[in-house]
């Protein structure tokens, strides 16, 4: 099913509008009105300012399952370096993780499922996702009584793009992305003059020795097979170098596939940075706030092998691919069974695939130099569009075609004969 010219067209300035124009998490306001306009002009029922400048966009067409489509809306504060044409215009901000193709995609998905019009019976939920960089959007929008607007879903959608070849999907049934906690730490100490070291308590040097204790959680106290991953990925302190600080703050990513693991190692966090803070006669304890949280996510194994296949009829199965579970993360988990204890809906399906987006001129040039692509977070992170988009495009239409009942289909057959 190739994707309309006029459809493709419209998705591709989405993509490019959007990219110019990208917006930090919780500030989305331009972002959700470009999703809530398009869904509007075609025939979407839209209501916004759901758990922030989140999106939801309904069309229904009797009875039938209800399927929700989500994307993200945000940005990240990464420095754009890419050199695109169509580069990003605010400084600082950038989308560096693909959530502009990831919107462009559903937008054109959403277009050829509304013109669909004797093609599928049910509910289609579109929904412009906020804030999922900091993990907060999709529990924020639960709250708000997302699936009050929508119904509780039978089927839950998503993708994202992935370092592999532009123009493939990747499925993985069962773990596809790890569940993370964030962490924010604050080491306090005794400030003074650089040249008196004696009469302070140097919170720099306790932040500098945590930050390598830190690593044995990983590399002593997990086992291998748990997949953990422990990343320092902030550190601040002091305004001069003639000047002894008060305090360090750190912030501090934990990634790992069972709930259990990612406790132990949030315990671990604390026991070294109190014996740390210890060690160098802090004044008072650290702080440890944990300021937001994913659940692993896991693929429905039954839907993903119809995905799959799917995916196979429509692109060819050279162009559907295998996934490696990942230690990267992100919070769509919260609408299915992962979010149960917000929604009730311990028996919503979740479907999820990854999208890639490295061209094949990329992939020669790094077998050429040996220097790697540029991957998600990076700012030099430039997906390959022209290919990427229609098969986003398409990937999801597909998807959604496949979870929603066909127009033939007489009411009341059972999914298990289907």
């Amino acid at each position: 099913m190739a994707v309309p010219a006029e459809v493709l067209r419209a998705a591709v300035e989405c993509c490019l509008d959007v990219h110019l124009h990208p917006e930090p998490s919780g500030a989305e306001e331009r972002t959700a009105g470009v999703l809530a306009d398009w869904l509007t002009a075609d025939g979407y029922a839209v209501t916004r300012g759901v758990g922030g400048h989140g999106v939801v966009g309904l069309l229904r067409r009797g009875e039938g399952p209800t399927v929700l489509l989500r994307a993200e809306l945000d940005a990240l504060p990464v420095h754009e370096a890419s050199g695109l044409r169509y580069a990003s215009t605010v400084p600082g901000v950038s989308h560096a993780c693909g959530h502009d193709l990831h919107l462009a995609a559903l937008a054109g998905a959403a277009r050829l499922l509304a013109r669909d019009v004797d093609g599928w019976r049910g509910t289609l939920a579109v929904v412009g996702q906020p804030a999922e960089e900091t993990l907060d959007g999709a529990r924020a929008m639960l709250r708000d009584g997302l699936y009050e607007l929508t119904g509780r879903p039978d089927v839950v959608l998503a993708q994202h793009t992935a370092p592999l070849p532009a123009g493939t999907v990747a499925h993985a049934g069962g773990p596809v992305l790890a569940g993370s906690l964030a962490v924010d730490a604050v080491l306090h100490g005794t400030g003074g003059h650089a040249g008196a070291p004696h009469l302070t308590v140097d919170p720099v040097v306790a932040a500098a020795a945590a930050v390598l204790r830190l690593q044995t959680l990983v590399a002593r106290e997990c086992a291998p097979a748990e997949q953990a991953v422990l990343t320092v990925g902030r550190l601040a302190a002091g305004t001069e170098a003639n000047v002894i600080p008060d305090r360090a703050e750190l912030g501090i990513s934990l990634r790992a596939f069972d709930d259990g693991a990612l406790e132990r190692l949030l315990g671990g966090v604390r026991r070294v940075l109190t014996a740390e803070a210890e060690a160098s006669g802090a004044p008072r304890p650290p702080e440890v706030t944990v300021r937001a949280r994913s659940r692993a996510l896991f693929a429905d194994r039954p839907l993903t092998s119809r995905l799959r296949a799917a995916h196979a009829a429509a692109f060819g199965a050279g162009r559907v691919l295998e996934w490696q579970p990942a230690t990267a993360t992100e919070d769509v988990a919260w609408f299915g069974p992962a979010g149960a204890e917000l929604h009730g809906g311990r028996d919503i399906r979740l479907g999820y695939w990854m999208l890639g987006t490295v061209s094949a001129a990329a992939r020669r040039e790094a077998a050429r130099t040996g220097r790697p692509v540029p991957g998600n977070h990076a700012p030099a992170f430039a997906p390959d569009v022209r290919t990427t988009l229609p098969t986003g495009v398409e990937a999801l239409a597909v998807a959604a075609r496949q979870a929603l009942r066909p127009a033939r289909e007489p009411a009341g057959v059972p999914e298990a004969a289907r």
